[in-house]
């Protein structure tokens, strides 16, 4: 299953493909009682997929087999044991990904001619993911952080490792040298190549960065002076060979500090947008213009959810059985706001509660 959404993979996912392009999305849950109904929920779901495939005349024979193949396959590689609040399946002719979302999805099923992106979209920014750089004189290591968890990145040129060669730890430290390993010039050499490896990285998928290693490495990499010079560092050494776990352990208290200090920001950048008139709140008002590309920074409370009808001026508060309800419209709000270029944070619940879970500042 897909977890990490990169803006290379949501372009390849919003190409558009032969008609039918089908999007299966289904609730699931983390914990017992609540996920023993997940597996016939899922079945149940891609079920539902099928049936439309078979009701659609503009769906060729030969097309709808290659698709139900595809949903086969899709939901014979799901694996429950760890599931998040939400699964997605894509599935088209020749092709099919699933994806793990931590964040709540509406049960549907949607056939187009490009794949559902926008609750992928929005479970990423949700998510609030961030990078870690672990430092060591012969090894730097990344990972990728989400809520809650690290997962150690085998790509981008990491892990970097020095050659033996040009790095001896025991004999450093039978000489007594060790401490001066981060003033050697290869050491400067090989964390420079990491600061720049970095920075490429950093262009093309920016995310918050703490960066670990002993107060010599990080004093190094000041000095160095390159794309990372705005990370957050993290005093704290041996990380470099170590399990996910204690990784996230070692940044928790920082990453936690850091949401809170954004989250005040964000209270102080809408009360001032009061004073300026340039707030908004509300499903209804965020909509309009987020679709206008008015929005500058949106912020949306965690596990704000409401479902919504266009009565053809506003949105208006229905029932998801309703006709024409629309349960994601939170989601398509702040896809809505990425694609403009706005700020999107998402805060904890209660923050927001004088503008209805949701609100933003306007550029105009």
């Amino acid at each position: 299953m897909e977890h990490e959404l990169s803006p290379a993979t949501l372009s390849e996912l919003r190409r558009p493909r032969p008609y039918p392009a089908v999007s299966v999305l289904t609730p699931t849950h983390r914990r017992e009682p609540y996920n023993s109904q997940d597996r016939v929920r899922l079945r149940n779901v891609v079920a539902e997929a099928k049936k439309q495939l078979e009701a659609d005349p503009a769906v060729t024979r030969e097309r709808r087999a290659d698709v139900e193949e595809q949903l086969d396959r899709a939901l014979a590689e799901v694996d429950l044991t760890y599931t998040e609040d939400g699964l997605v399946i894509f599935a088209a002719p020749g092709e099919h990904q699933v994806w793990s979302l931590a964040r709540p999805v509406p049960e549907r099923v949607v056939l187009s001619d490009t794949f559902l992106t926008r609750n992928l979209v929005s479970a990423q920014a949700a998510e609030r993911p961030f990078w870690v750089l672990s430092l060591s004189a012969d090894r730097v290591t990344l990972w990728s952080g989400g809520v809650g968890r690290v997962t150690e990145e085998h790509s981008h040129g990491f892990p970097l490792v020095r050659s033996r060669e040009n790095f001896d730890a025991e004999r450093m430290e039978r000489t007594g040298d060790l401490p001066s390993t981060f003033r050697d010039e290869d050491t400067r050499h090989f964390l420079r190549d990491a600061d720049t490896a970095m920075g490429r990285l950093l262009r093309e998928a920016p995310r918050r960065l703490y960066v670990t290693g002993e107060t010599a490495a990080l004093s190094l990499l000041d000095e160095i002076g390159g794309g990372i010079r705005d990370a957050v560092h993290v005093p704290h050494g041996g990380l470099t060979n170590a399990t996910p776990e204690t990784v996230w352990e070692a940044v928790r208290p920082v990453h936690e500090a850091e949401a809170r200090r954004d989250t005040a920001a964000v209270a102080e950048e809408l009360d001032s947008a009061r004073g300026r008139r340039t707030f908004a709140a509300g499903v209804d008002e965020l909509w309009q213009n987020a679709r206008e590309g008015r929005v500058r920074l949106l912020a949306v409370e965690e596990n704000y959810r409401v479902t919504v009808r266009d009565d053809g001026d506003h949105l208006v508060p229905a029932e998801s059985t309703d006709l024409d309800s629309r349960d994601d419209i939170v989601d398509e709000i702040v896809e809505q706001c990425l694609e403009t270029g706005a700020e999107v944070r998402f805060v904890p619940d209660g923050t927001l509660t004088d503008a209805d879970g949701i609100a933003g500042v306007l550029r105009y």
